[in-house]
């Protein structure tokens, strides 16, 4: 099978489940910012050497494909999704990132004194454009007529996570 199907060639994509929809569906949109921020993500993970680090971020990839999947998915096709064995987004996983967020928080020292300017280190800088492409996906999210609001409380959170979490490989070790 050839990753190259055509199917896409007239400006429409494929939704879970054969729904077709333009490229540019708000759908499609919001989804696609996840990707970004998914592969956003892989990039800092691919330059950490702290496994800590490296765990945190890839815990969250796996999350964000949970994400995209729902994404993916119109409302009516959602009972199916589940039947399928797909997870939706819960607050489970809000909790999960949002108790890694306060675990680092306890050290103050994270906070520094003026603005952050990314670049300190690569981890740092790609959790930095992570954050960044995190809020966009948010607002794409944002925009949906029917968004699980589990989503839009997981892309709040972990925009600052990526935060915290940049904070953190910055720190002197």
């Amino acid at each position: 099978m050839s990753i190259v199907t055509k199917t896409g060639d007239q400006g429409e994509t494929s939704l879970m489940y054969g729904r077709r929809v333009p490229k540019n569906d708000p759908r499609v949109t919001a989804y696609g910012a996840v990707d970004e921020l998914t592969a956003a993500l892989g990039l800092a993970r691919a330059n950490s050497t702290d496994k800590f680090v490296a765990e945190q971020i890839h815990s969250v990839q796996k999350d964000l494909i949970n994400v995209m999947g729902e994404l993916s998915t119109l409302p009516d096709d959602r009972p199916r999704y589940v039947k399928d064995g797909f997870q939706i987004v819960d607050a489970k996983m809000v909790d999960r990132v949002h108790d890694v967020i306060v675990d680092l928080e306890k050290d103050k020292s994270l906070y520094p004194k003026d603005w952050v300017i990314p670049g300190s280190n690569p981890v740092a800088a790609g959790l930095d454009v992570a954050r960044t492409v995190c809020r966009r996906a948010e607002r794409h999210v944002a925009e949906l007529k029917d968004p699980n609001s589990e989503i839009l409380r997981y892309l709040n959170r972990l925009s600052d996570f990526c935060w915290i979490l940049a904070r953190f490989t910055e720190k002197p070790q």
